[in-house]
């Protein structure tokens, strides 16, 4: 067998060199990732006692159970590979982006005659991707104004030399009101479309005084070779670029690229910005939700914002302007991690005095509206949750108030026709357009136990590759065999962290994993009375699903063996008519019209309804 070692010995054979390492809690689940220039000391000193260590890590270290650690070649190795695995596993006590796979991009796609669209996901594609972006409607009305400046094609075709030598493609009405130039049929090369895809990118990086100047040039050329109308849709390019350059803020004299970010954080949420200069204008404000574990851990949430965000922005710029100082090593190691990123030399600094100080000012200026903005949402959002709701939190002593309550149940007659519900409650109301109906799949004859494991799992996987929301609570009918395997279920979907409950029938008791005893709810308690309607929905709906799946069962049975019914035809009257009574109350001429089945297999069915009524 082999070897099992206990977090003791792991952290003895801690090796002397850079690397990445996993904190897990009990449950295997990882709880924080972090990165280490010599991964025995970094590691080891979260376990030495000390009266210094910040709040986030005196919560985390009696859930720290077990760890994994990954060598790396150096430092920078070590920075990247902890991004990537932060960004997939999510851990609890890392400062995470919100949402951070939806975040949209402009994508130039990797063609002969290359298309730009907004996408949400990034792939390794050799396509040219540009964000993230955070304000979908100011990204949407850039792409307008993309269209309007540059004649880019709409269109999705694959265009080459051979589809533009066989002719597969014809110009669009685009074409024709000149907002492209037709490159699916040849009338624009490859080398003018691509040319135009270079400066679209350049005006995206904030680049317009050097198109500007390029549109001018090619203006005084076109027009000295008596091409006017030619001078003239250049013309419009350039008045349109210099309409959208004076509306760009100047915020500094130098022309240097540079990134503004700031962090505002508060209780266990916060406000990542940054303000993108180019050219010394303001061409984009991206703000970023955040979690944090600690508001007061300013130097760690700062740094851990900037590092995932830079793990996937598409352009680094030469300067950094930041409102907290990292440690000397630490911003060698960032700014050799950026550079690498960027291909040439990135520098990071906190300003003192003068422009860049108000520039900063600037950009926490902005960060505190939008975390204020936050907590009166927050507030708003408080204030509306039902007392009901509010009181089941403090009976189950749960984080977060219970606002989405999904509760499943099974339905089945000796093993027959076995049938499981969900239901979802958001905040005490149901939301029917949320109830989902399982057939069970996997299971054969009446095991509840592994009925509720197949449906729980199959709930919430889909929901984890859908990105949908999770629920706060999920609420079993049924005693600890049941609860047990939902447990399970969610154990094994990486989910351990949502709160699962059982609530029994006979003396409605409430159990929790790893608790023998049912838990003590006051049999008054608003909070027991919203389980209690969850749990019999949850049950009036799985009953009604039974019901359902077998009476159609006996009745579809009843017409089986007609000679000239098959599963078609069957399918065809069932359509037709809603029941075995409609089909007796019918003549077999009125079936056979209105089924379109032969007078003869109408004449049988008519029979045989009357016969199994009567």
């Amino acid at each position: 067998m082999p070897e099992t070692l206990t977090l003791e010995d792991k952290l003895k054979r801690l090796p002397r060199k850079p690397g990445v390492y996993l904190f897990k809690d009990a449950e295997g689940q990882i709880v924080y990732i972090g990165k280490a220039k010599i991964l025995r000391n970094r590691v080891r000193s979260y376990f030495q006692s000390s009266d210094r260590k910040d709040f986030k890590t005196r919560r985390m270290i009696p859930k720290i159970k077990d760890l994994d650690w990954i060598v790396m070649p150096n430092e920078i190795e070590a920075l990247i590979s902890e991004q990537d695995l932060v960004r997939h596993h999510q851990p609890r006590y890392n400062i995470l982006l919100k949402d951070d796979k939806s975040y949209p991009f402009i994508m130039v796609t990797r063609e002969p005659y290359p298309q730009v669209l907004i996408t949400r996901r990034v792939k390794k594609d050799g396509a040219r991707y540009m964000g993230p972006y955070t304000d979908v409607k100011r990204l949407r009305e850039t792409l307008q104004v993309l269209h309007k400046i540059f004649p880019i094609r709409s269109c999705t075709y694959h265009i080459t030399d051979d589809s533009i030598r066989e002719q597969k493609h014809r110009v669009c009405l685009d074409y024709h009101i000149k907002r492209c130039l037709g490159p699916c049929e040849g009338l624009q090369s490859e080398a003018n479309y691509n040319a135009m895809i270079t400066q679209l990118v350049s005006f995206l990086r904030g680049r317009t005084d050097e198109i500007i100047a390029h549109l001018t040039a090619g203006m005084q050329e076109a027009s000295d070779d008596l091409r006017f109308e030619d001078a003239a849709r250049i013309r419009n390019q350039f008045q349109s670029i210099q309409h959208y350059a004076e509306r760009q803020s100047t915020l500094s004299k130098d022309t240097l690229d540079r990134d503004i970010l700031a962090v505002e954080a508060a209780s266990s949420y916060g406000v990542g910005v940054v303000l993108r200069v180019r050219a010394g204008k303001l061409i984009g404000k991206e703000k970023f939700d955040l979690t944090i574990a600690d508001q007061d851990e300013n130097v760690e949430n700062f740094y851990g914002f900037l590092k995932q965000y830079y793990s996937q922005a598409d352009y680094i710029p030469a300067e950094l302007l930041v409102h907290e100082a990292p440690e000397t090593h630490e911003q060698e190691q960032l700014e050799g991690w950026l550079s690498q990123k960027a291909g040439r030399r990135v520098a990071i600094h906190m300003p003192r005095r003068g422009e860049k100080v108000r520039l900063m000012r600037l950009a926490r200026q902005n960060a505190t509206l939008m975390l204020n903005e936050i907590k009166l949402k927050k507030a708003k959002r408080q204030e509306l949750v039902p007392s009901s709701v509010e009181r089941l939190q403090e009976d189950l002593g749960l984080e977060v108030p219970p606002r989405r309550i999904e509760g499943f149940d099974n339905s089945n007659i000796q093993g027959t026709h076995p049938v499981s519900s969900m239901v979802s409650f958001l905040d005490g109301k149901p939301r029917k357009s949320e109830y989902r109906k399982y057939n069970i799949k996997t299971v054969d004859g009446a095991d509840d136990f592994a009925s509720i494991y197949e449906v729980v799992s199959r709930r919430y996987r889909r929901v984890m590759d859908e990105g949908g929301a999770l629920p706060d609570l999920v609420l079993i009918d049924g005693g600890k065999g049941q609860l047990s395997m939902a447990k399970a279920a969610l154990n094994d979907l990486g989910l351990a962290y949502v709160p699962v409950i059982g609530l029994a029938k006979r003396l409605e008791e409430v159990y929790r994993p790893g608790h023998a005893e049912p838990y003590n709810i006051p049999k008054h308690s608003p909070g027991l009375s919203l389980l209690r309607r969850v749990r019999d929905e949850a049950h009036r709906f799985a009953i009604t699903f039974h019901r359902q799946k077998r009476s159609k069962a006996m009745t579809a049975s009843v017409l089986d063996d007609v000679p000239g019914v098959g599963p078609k035809r069957l399918r065809t009257i069932w359509k037709t008519f809603r029941s075995l009574e409609d089909i007796a109350a019918t003549s077999p001429d009125d079936i056979a019209a209105q089924a379109k089945i032969p007078i003869a297999v109408a004449e049988a069915i008519y029979k045989r309804a009357n016969t199994v009524i009567r």
